[in-house]
């Protein structure tokens, strides 16, 4: 099980009508006992925020970081929807609050699909509430959550992490528009140790930073990247390290997995960049080469191109010497002090031959080090997103 492993929450899944055939597209992971919750979360860096993400802001505000429930729909980001997708994300809320007698603002909603059509709330809502009054705690229902909040992904991505005295679980969306920052994604952690709102969020904005922040796929930022992390307190209060150690793994195998199932994607790839002056130039030089289209194409071809990386670090706007850069691929150093050297050209061949590929860009300047996942770039990327999707 993954959101329901955890004691003390309950999930659903069912078709409401977005997507068409009857395929499920809405999900709601809530409370046992439809009672409120420590509850944090993390949003898009996006100027732009979705009907959703501004909804869910506000009512973890005024409710000072509680939750017993979170909705989310597929197939429909309500995105750039103005009032009138405000006041459908709402109505999610209310209809689900009144299924687990909850209040709304005791109720988070993230949606994902279409940016910029309208949310079609007359034509759904009345199938909401069926849907909550199917939830449960075993397994089949937490796998019938995860399916419903899918778009363009090919399979379910679910977590679980259990520790002494406690456990997390979590589900997840994601496979383009992924870019730090969040990406076009949305997750919902549970967990049954018990730690308050605050602690909650300073647990989940440290997770996101070096996971979901941390993964780009190709540099966009959606605008209804969310993830939420509800605590029940079942099983009791726990240590915030090895809770936060925990909630770490649980967001790096989210993360992971939306690499493993990007759009077009036929290799996962994590650019590490170690000796830059400072931490900050380590995260953005290993974004540069990250996002970098020429990169990502010789990733898909298995070639390793370590000249484009060279030159990918000398336009990051950060420290950058090229007689002191050395670049590795799987371990094995194909450029010291900015030329070619010798190597083992078959070995560095077989690393790039494999789904999980490593490079390693070593500036010699200082002691900063930062790392971010990423995809290579092929054609299925292209068919995917060459028309609205």
């Amino acid at each position: 099980m993954s959101v329901t492993g955890p004691a003390g929450f309950v999930a659903a899944g069912g078709a409401i009508g977005i997507k068409a055939g009857g395929v499920a597209d809405l999900a709601v992971v809530a409370t046992a006992d439809g009672r409120p919750v420590p509850a944090a979360g993390v949003f898009t860096a996006n100027l732009a925020p979705a009907a959703p993400v501004q909804v869910s802001r506000e009512h973890l505000v005024s409710t000072g970081g509680m939750a017993a429930a979170v909705v989310i729909t597929s197939g429909n980001a309500n995105a750039a929807t103005g009032p009138a997708g405000r006041a459908a994300a709402a109505g999610l809320c209310q209809v689900v609050a009144e299924g687990i007698g909850a209040e709304e603002p005791e109720v988070l909603v993230g949606q994902t699909g279409l940016i910029g059509v309208p949310f079609p709330y007359d034509d759904v809502i009345g199938a909401v509430g069926p849907v909550v009054a199917e939830r449960g705690p075993d397994e089949a229902h937490a796998s019938m959550a995860a399916r419903a909040i899918l778009t363009t992904d090919t399979v379910t991505k679910e977590a679980r992490v259990e520790r002494p005295g406690f456990s997390l679980g979590a589900m997840a969306k994601g496979a383009a528009m992924l870019a730090p920052n969040l990406a076009t994604m949305l997750a919902v952690i549970t967990t049954d140790a018990r730690l308050g709102p605050a602690d909650l969020r300073r647990a989940l904005v440290a997770a996101v930073g070096p996971s979901f922040n941390s993964l780009t796929v190709d540099g966009c930022t959606s605008t209804n990247d969310t993830v939420f992390l509800l605590a029940s307190g079942a099983t009791g209060a726990v240590d915030p390290p090895a809770f936060e150690e925990a909630l770490s793994a649980v967001c790096a195998s989210l993360a992971y997995q939306m690499a493993a199932d990007a759009e077009g994607a036929s290799k996962v790839v994590r650019i590490r960049v170690t000796g830059a002056a400072s931490e900050a130039d380590a995260h953005q030089a290993a974004r540069r080469v990250a996002e970098s289209q020429l990169v990502k194409c010789s990733l898909n071809g298995e070639d390793p191109y370590w000249g484009r990386l060279v030159s990918e670090l000398g336009t990051a706007g950060v420290a950058f010497d090229p007689d002191r850069v050395t670049i590795s691929y799987g371990g094995i150093a194909v450029c010291a002090g900015g030329v070619e050297i010798v190597h083992d050209e078959a070995a560095v061949r077989a690393h790039m031959a494999r789904r999980d590929i490593d490079v390693l860009c070593q500036l010699g300047l200082g002691e900063g080090e930062g790392a971010v996942l990423t995809t290579d770039l092929g054609h299925g990327y292209i068919d995917e997103n060459r028309t609205t999707s």
